[in-house]
Formats: C-alpha cells, sequence, structure tokens
C-alpha cells in the first residue's frame, strides 16, 4: 500500500461508481494522479454481497494502475449494507462483520482510505432543478419542505441512542481499520439539521465531531472534510476553525471542495468561485495547517450542453481547484 503521508496536497477526481475509459481519460487529460470511487450504488458489474469483495477491490485498482493513476480512496457503501449498524436494530451484528470485511479488503488490495457516514436517512435536497448564475441548474434545501417529511423508519429514534450506535461501531471496525492500514474518513450529514425523517443527524457541527474524534481518537479516525457542509452549518462561519482544529491533529484526510450559498436551513449548492467561503482562503488555511491529501469537486452545476456527469461543471471546478492551488504554492 502507497505511504500516503509521503504525498503533497493535491486535486484528484471522483465520484463515479465505475472506472469507465472515459472518466480514466477525464482524469488524465486534467493532470491528474488520484482518482476516487464512490459506491453509494453499486456498478452493475460488482457483487452485491453485503460488503466489499477483494477481487473488487483489486480489479479497480489495477484498472486504475494501468491507466498511470492511483484509487486513493473508496467512499461509501449503499445504507443497506449498514443501516442496522446505524440504527442498533436487529442483524447489526451480521452487517458489522461484512464492514469489517470492506475494510480488511481494502487493505489487502492496498486502497487506503474509506470515506464513511453516518446518516441513516441519507442526503436531502428539496430542488434539484433550481437555476443559478448564467442559468446553470443546480439544487438547494429548505427546511421548512421538509419538516413534515413522514418516517423513513419504522418508528422516531433519540440522539442519544444514535450516539450509543455510533460508539459500538466504532469500537468495533476501528481496531480492523487500524490492523489493515485503512483510514476512516467520516462525512458530515448532508444537510446538517438536526433531525430528518425521524432520525436525529449526529455529524451537523463542531461539537459533534470534536466528540467523535476525541472518542475514538485512532490513527486511522479522521474528516471527509466536506467543505460545502461546513459551510451550511452557520453560513460559512465556523470553516477556518474547524480546519485548524482538525487540520493540525492531522485529522482532514481528504476534502471535498464544494460551496453553497445560505445555511443549513435554506442553501443552494453554487458554482465554486460564489459561495459563502473565499475559497483562497480556505485552501491557504488548508496549506498552513500542514494538510497533505487530495481534495474533489464533489457537487457541481449542470452547465449548458453538459453530461449526465457534469463533465462541464467538474472540468470548471478541477480546473479552478488547480489554479488556486497553484497560486497557494506559490506563497513563500
Amino acid at each position: 500500500m502507497i505511504d500516503i503521508t509521503t504525498l503533497p496536497m493535491r486535486v484528484g477526481l471522483g465520484q463515479v461508481s465505475e472506472l469507465t475509459d472515459e472518466f480514466l481519460d477525464f482524469a488524465k487529460q486534467m493532470g491528474l494522479q488520484d482518482v476516487q470511487m464512490n459506491l453509494y450504488n453499486l456498478p452493475p458489474n460488482m457483487k452485491d454481497t453485503g460488503r466489499l469483495e477483494f477481487q473488487d477491490m483489486m480489479h479497480l485498482k489495477t484498472r486504475a494502475e494501468d491507466r498511470g493513476l492511483r484509487l486513493i480512496a473508496i467512499e461509501n457503501v449503499p445504507i443497506r449494507f449498514y443501516d442496522k449498524l446505524m440504527l442498533g436494530s436487529e442483524g447489526r451484528e451480521q452487517q458489522l462483520e461484512n464492514m469489517q470485511e470492506t475494510i480488511r479488503n481494502l487493505g489487502r488490495a492496498g486502497i487506503p482510505i474509506f470515506g464513511y457516514h453516518f446518516i441513516a436517512t441519507g442526503v436531502w435536497r428539496t430542488n434539484n432543478t433550481t437555476p443559478i448564475r448564467g442559468g446553470a441548474i443546480s439544487n438547494g434545501f429548505k427546511t421548512d419542505l421538509a419538516k413534515h417529511a413522514p418516517l423513513s423508519y419504522d418508528r422516531e429514534y433519540h440522539e442519544d441512542e444514535m450516539w450509543a450506535n455510533y460508539h459500538w461501531y466504532m469500537e468495533r471496525i476501528l481496531p480492523v481499520a487500524e490492523e489493515y492500514n485503512v483510514r476512516m474518513a467520516l462525512h458530515p450529514d448532508d444537510p446538517p439539521v438536526p433531525k430528518l425523517g425521524g432520525v436525529p443527524r449526529l455529524f451537523r457541527n463542531f461539537e459533534n465531531f470534536k466528540t467523535a474524534m476525541d472518542s475514538h481518537p485512532s490513527p486511522m479516525h479522521g474528516l471527509d472534510y466536506c467543505h460545502g457542509c461546513w459551510s451550511e452549518m452557520r453560513g460559512g462561519a465556523g470553516v477556518m476553525e474547524s480546519i485548524e482544529h482538525f487540520g493540525k491533529q492531522g485529522r482532514l484526510f481528504y476534502i471535498h471542495f464544494r460551496d453553497v450559498k445560505g445555511a443549513a436551513d435554506d442553501f443552494t449548492e453554487c458554482f465554486i468561485n460564489e459561495g459563502n467561503s473565499d475559497m483562497f482562503q480556505v485552501m491557504k488555511k488548508l496549506k498552513e495547517v500542514g494538510f497533505k491529501g487530495f481534495m474533489i469537486d464533489d457537487h457541481v452545476p449542470k452547465m449548458v450542453n453538459d453530461s449526465p456527469w457534469n463533465h462541464r461543471g467538474r472540468a470548471y471546478a478541477t480546473g479552478y481547484m488547480l489554479g488556486l492551488l497553484q497560486a497557494v504554492n506559490a506563497i513563500a
């Protein structure tokens, strides 16, 4: 497995469920080395056994390497792979075994990072056809439109039991991550509001992230720092402080480099250079705290004549990130 601690701060490309020729060529043409995959939905050619299998992971890793790229992280598995773990319901022991084996298989294959979330009700948006700059299409969220949603599961869940479920899981998964040298990177709740669909959303503020990291201080435990979600938390306030705190602890494993306009109760995703934050200052702060991971664009607007994967939006965001990185590195 590559020693990722020796790599510099850099830009990668991801958020795909398949390493197609088109995607790999796109990454190479953008001048990148790192690719990431998001397996929230498994592709049809991957075994669906309730866990990620070693042979599938090795196939993906070698496919990337054959094109001169690094498969640096797998983000997510389908929620149904560990919904019982998150909710503490019957069957969580079997799901735990599967998630432990998933981590082993990533380690065996030499894939160094697993991005995870603890959002049993998933990502919510109330509009996915919001027009933004120049008529590009994005999405947004308004709490007022979601507050009367029906229960997502069988009952209302309480915050204390969700914390108990989280601690139960971490106590059992992190020793496996340590043994197999796989970093587990925690993504914020999106949107970071107290509850949706009757299930509390734990990772919605700095205090709760601090509790998670302080309670489970493994060197294999850190953050998938989604800047967009952190920007949602307080309308952009507190972003720099959170980067400072977790960055100096070495807890920032990789970055979703995007932004929004607004705050958690009412926001719209936007182009990378028109949100709550000055993204040059964000990247500068990442460098100042010694961040050595990779950054990807994550959610991007759909530009005119764009593809289903938003190639034009991603090229704009990735090119902007590369320019920011060059500028930050030029600062003495």
